[in-house]
């Protein structure tokens, strides 16, 4: 059970290690284009059926016209990556279960967002958990888990794509283990966990609100802010011109300068060819890839090149 690209990297690997997958559940088409005439498939479905899996694709999960064709299946285990929360009816429906891949070291971020949430408070550390599901989100007794470093240049694709690849080999070590098991194995409670560390960090969903760049923070703040929403969503901010114009921008990708400085949260120091540096709290944040409003992504370079900016802008 999955839609995105990250929960594609799960099924191949079951595929391709030979297991045999009964079907596969994911989101209906959604519509595209101008007037949402076109349909577009999801990432698994598509992969599903060039396997030529059966697939189903419920809008309600309780609907009994789906619950009969799941139990047709006849699945020993449902493997959830990436998909929607599961009534009971649906997760206590396979003899030994469904577990859930999530993309944190759980009880820590507990959420839609875990992968951005995690660079953008900073984290050194973080990895995947197979966990089966309970009626709550995100707070099942936990399977397996295996960790990933974070290095301080790592923005969320970098991440992302790391942690699809050992979360799809974490979801065979898991089945492997359950079947072994017989569904009979050891578990963790989180609450065991958490009661050890005492940090439960939330990874809620993130809205466009919750991407605006706040320049009354420490530099640390922002650069962490900043590649932990790139290259989706993306941090965004507003560029004003000496006239007052507002324009929105979306950065990718900074460095951070720390160097001492008097100015306002938000100005900016340019040379008007090769750098933009805007001020926060403790130093700068020096652009490095953006995209203005209705144009492409463009270096700090090219965008210099077409717009005289000078130091009478502002970022807001």
């Amino acid at each position: 059970m999955g839609t995105p690209d990250f929960a594609v990297a799960t099924l191949r690997e079951l595929v391709e290690g030979g297991y045999e997958v009964a079907g596969v559940v994911t989101s209906p088409d959604k519509p595209v284009g101008r007037h949402g005439s076109a349909l577009q498939p999801s990432a698994v479905k598509l992969y599903a059926l060039e396997k030529g899996l059966p697939v189903l694709q419920p809008e309600k999960l309780r609907d009994e016209s789906f619950l009969v064709e799941l139990r047709a299946l006849q699945a020993d285990i449902q493997v959830v990556v990436a998909f929607r929360m599961l009534p009971e009816i649906v997760w206590n429906m396979p003899r030994f279960g469904t577990f859930n891949l999530h993309a944190s070291l759980l009880p820590k971020y507990r959420g839609a967002a875990p992968i951005n949430w995690a660079i953008m408070n900073g984290e050194k550390e973080t990895g995947v958990t197979t966990f089966f599901l309970t009626n709550e989100i995100d707070t099942g007794r936990i399977i397996l888990q295996r960790k990933l470093a974070i290095t301080d240049t790592d923005d969320a694709g970098i991440v992302h794509n790391a942690l699809m690849i050992i979360g799809a080999e974490l979801v065979t070590e898991t089945v492997d283990l359950v079947l072994k098991k017989d569904g009979v194995l050891a578990t963790i409670p989180q609450e065991a966990l958490y009661a050890q560390s005492g940090i439960l960090s939330p990874a809620p969903k993130i809205f466009t609100e919750t991407c605006r760049v706040d320049w009354q923070q420490s530099v640390t703040k922002v650069y962490n802010f900043i590649r932990g929403l790139s290259p989706y969503p993306t941090a965004w901010t507003e560029i004003i011109n000496p006239s007052g114009v507002t324009t929105t921008m979306k950065i990718f990708a900074s460095e951070k300068i720390s160097e001492t400085h008097d100015l306002s949260y938000g100005a900016i120091r340019t040379d008007g060819k090769n750098y933009l540096n805007v001020a926060a709290v403790d130093g700068f944040i020096r652009i490095l890839s953006l995209q203005i409003a209705g144009k492409k992504r463009i270096t700090v370079k090219e965008l210099l090149n077409g717009t005289k900016i000078d130091e009478h802008w502002k970022m807001k």
